[in-house]
């Protein structure tokens, strides 16, 4: 059939052996010679028609398959713009039931699952200078400070109905920028059925959630984000989808998307359907929806939500099938996985790809060629899990359990590690982080302050989940708008001034992110559990960039306390978290500290200054003297 026949067939084949990665161009609606031409992969169906406002939802337009590819074909010119349409498929069994468009870019608003028929027009975008900055940019030398957001809940009209992306962009891109963050980062805005299960059950790959606005809405709200600076990340979520029987599920009557094995098939913890991650159309499928959102909506970053859930086959509960070696290793994700980082790496070399994953028994930074993942960061679970247990203990206790503050230093610099205290960590009863910290009212500020000081000093890239820049005090609720009224309050207001001074402390600091994968950007100053201070130095690329860091972790002010410092001279305070502005109590910091010639801790010198009960303080050279080499030691700094 001339030239348009040969082109199906090639982008059939790459469909069919894994390698078709824009395969959303040739399944799915699309206008050709003036007619609607539908495609849909079913390759066990007995039959499958095209039904929609344009014909009742009858059986009249009956599809042809393609049996080499399993795909079914027609084409019309009854659909109008605006219809809504699905497919009828009649499974191996005989029944029928209507599916949705796995490849739709719009769908009608939920519960409706119909896919509309809208053109898609090309866009005109102005944020070639932030693009090009960012392929002349070194991340892992770059300070990365993620402002993690649920789109429908960040803030609501008085209705209750969520905010659209053009709306957002009106009022979440000044915030975000006000408060000084590098990056936002939204959960999963792809079509889901259910706000409970706050985007992570998809069942539109493709299409924007359609209460979010229109996919033209969120181009603009990207492009608005890089011309203001910020950077857009999504989370995406390659491993399983939503059970809901007329979405994906035993699409044909057989296992089409997922596994055949059903102990694989279903992830039974969370009521999902796992993807069969072997399976070559499902790698086209999946990496084909990677790149839409990428190209399509010029992202920065996707977040992989549940890696685990595709590297272990015992990761959900009940029983399990073990690997051809009798062990419990998804060989069929962990390849999987390995393409779509080398995949989207060849197309997009700048961009952030971030896993979610709570084990250590795979390597998920670095090259595929060492065996690891591919992936730019993890999350690291270890460090969270730990440091919010010790922020919730009595101080009385915390000098037993003084490893949960210094355990995360001893693995710091396995992979590249985000540091993020998210979405999980407050809600189904686990309560806000300003509500964890342990004590009265004011000392839960204190802490929090307290722990994002330290969060900020800790090697890694940082991520906060919304409402923590000020201590919310309630959970999370994904059907609610954030408790703004908080901000009345004198200690939540001073929180976000904090937050924001932090974070825009951070940005300024090289020291803070310039060196985030060597150990040469920590050095211990004092570990004393007895008296739960912690001391350390954070150093950048050039010798004068460094930060001394203290962190008193018990409500004891410890006046003219010593600690050791490298070089001779003078250090000024620059975060003092007890500041009265920010909450605490202190009207004035430090004065500038100078040096006494003492060898403590390896190191020659010495200063006194009064660290604030549960405060941190970081301070910087003012004017030092720095020799080749240590006075003890001779060891270069």
């Amino acid at each position: 059939m001339g030239k348009q026949k040969i082109d199906e067939q090639q982008e059939l084949h790459g469909f069919l052996t894994g390698e078709n990665f824009y395969v959303q161009q040739i399944l799915g609606l699309h206008e050709e010679d003036g007619k609607y031409v539908f495609r849909v992969w079913a390759p066990n169906a007995q039959k499958v028609w095209l039904v929609g406002d344009f014909n009742d939802w009858e059986n009249t337009l009956l599809m042809e398959q393609d049996r080499d590819s399993g795909v079914w074909l027609i084409e019309t010119t009854l659909p109008r713009q605006g219809d809504l349409y699905k497919f009828n498929v009649q499974r191996t069994d005989g029944t029928q039931i209507m599916k949705l468009d796995p490849f739709a870019t719009r769908f009608e608003t939920r519960p409706g699952t119909a896919a509309v028929i809208q053109s898609m027009g090309d866009k005109k975008w102005r944020d070639g200078l932030w693009r090009g900055r960012q392929k002349r940019s070194n991340h892992l030398k770059r300070p990365i400070n993620i402002y993690e957001v649920h789109a429908s809940s960040w803030r609501q009209k008085e209705t209750g109905e969520p905010y659209t992306f053009h709306e957002l962009k009106e009022h979440l891109i000044p915030y975000v920028k006000k408060m000084q963050y590098t990056h936002v980062e939204f959960m999963p805005l792809m079509e889901h059925p259910l706000g409970a299960s706050w985007g992570y059950q998809l069942t539109g790959f493709f299409a924007l959630a359609s209460y979010y606005g229109t996919p033209e809405d969120f181009q603009e709200f990207v492009e608005a984000c890089h011309l203001a600076n910020i950077g857009v990340i999504v989370d995406w979520v390659p491993g399983h989808f939503c059970a809901n029987e007329d979405t994906l599920p035993y699409y044909d009557g057989t296992p089409t998307f997922e596994y055949a094995d059903s102990n694989r098939a279903k992830n039974r913890r969370w009521g999902v359907h796992n993807f069969d991650l072997g399976k070559p159309q499902v790698q086209s499928f999946l990496i084909s929806s990677a790149l839409y959102w990428i190209d399509n909506f010029h992202l920065d970053g996707i977040r992989v939500d549940a890696v685990s859930n595709m590297l272990y086959l015992d990761y959900d509960e009940g029983p399990w099938t073990p690997n051809h070696e009798g062990g419990n290793r998804n060989f069929e994700g962990y390849y999987f996985l390995q393409k779509l980082s080398s995949v989207l790496k060849q197309k997009h070399p700048n961009i952030l790809l971030i896993a979610e994953e709570s084990t250590s028994q795979t390597q998920i930074t670095g090259p595929i060629t060492t065996g690891a993942l591919g992936f730019d960061y993890k999350w690291n679970m270890g460090w969270m899990n730990d440091i919010l247990r010790f922020y919730q203990m009595d101080p009385i206790e915390r000098k037993h359990h003084f490893h949960l503050v210094t355990f995360s230093f001893m693995y710091a610099f396995n992979e590249n590690y985000l540091l993020a205290l998210s979405h999980d960590e407050v809600v189904h009863g686990k309560k806000s982080l300003m509500h964890k910290m342990w004590g009265d009212r004011y000392k839960q500020f204190s802490q929090l302050r307290n722990l994002y000081a330290f969060m900020y000093a800790h090697p890694g890239k940082k991520l906060l989940f919304m409402g923590g820049e000020w201590g919310q005090f309630l959970e999370w609720k994904h059907d609610q708008g954030l408790e703004w009224v908080d901000l009345q309050d004198s200690f939540n207001y001073q929180m976000q001034i904090y937050t924001k001074h932090l974070n825009r402390l951070y940005k300024e600091q090289r020291a803070l992110w310039e060196v985030e994968d060597s150990s040469d950007t920590i050095r211990w100053i004092d570990d004393n559990p007895e008296e739960s201070i912690l001391a350390f130095i954070r150093q950048g690329q050039r010798k004068k960039d460094f930060l001394i860091v203290i962190v008193n972790l018990v409500p004891v002010e410890r006046v003219n306390y010593p600690i050791a410092v490298p070089y001779e001279g003078e250090y000024e305070e620059i975060l003092n978290t007890e500041r009265a502005v920010f909450g605490g109590t202190w009207e004035e910091g430090n004065s500038v500290c100078e040096t006494t010639e003492q060898t403590m801790n390896d190191f020659s010198y010495q200063i006194t200054p009064t660290i604030p009960a549960l405060g941190v303080l970081y301070l910087r050279p003012k004017k030092i003297q720095i020799r080749k080499t240590e006075v003890k030691g001779g060891k270069e700094l």
